[in-house]
């Protein structure tokens, strides 16, 4: 970008001591980072809105080549209904052709003597005595 060195940043640093003078020099370098910082500012936008043209021209290109090949796809191999797809009225004919569904298969039954037992009751946490 740009090619400045180190020596030449030291020339202007002493030149501006000398011509702005050590008082007024902290003054005059935040009024120009304010500047450097408004510059940059407006660079970035227009590089984020010259990058958002660029994308939105490409998408573009992009829909245009997909449809021609769309296009040249369905010229090359058009739509022909089959005559062995099922028609609606083929699958309403089917359904109804067929049975009904089965009852669901009861559960199986509980080994012997397990029925009547309970299993053990939870006991209440005291949290007065502070026992857990």
């Amino acid at each position: 970008m740009l090619d400045i060195a180190p020596t030449e940043l030291l020339l202007c640093a002493v030149v501006a001591l000398v011509v702005i003078g050590p008082k007024d020099l902290p003054k005059a370098m935040r009024v120009l980072g304010h500047w450097v910082g408004r510059v940059r500012g407006m660079a970035r936008q227009f590089r984020s809105g010259f990058d958002a043209m660029v994308r939105e021209a490409e998408f573009e290109e992009m829909q245009r080549k997909w449809a021609e090949e769309n296009a040249r796809i369905m010229r090359e191999h058009p739509m022909v209904p089959d005559a062995a797809a099922p028609t609606p009225a083929d699958v309403a004919e089917a359904d109804a052709q067929m049975p009904p569904p089965s009852p669901p298969a009861p559960p199986p039954p509980a080994p012997a003597g397990m029925e009547s037992q309970p299993g053990p009751s939870p006991r209440p946490a005291d949290r007065e005595s502070g026992e857990r």
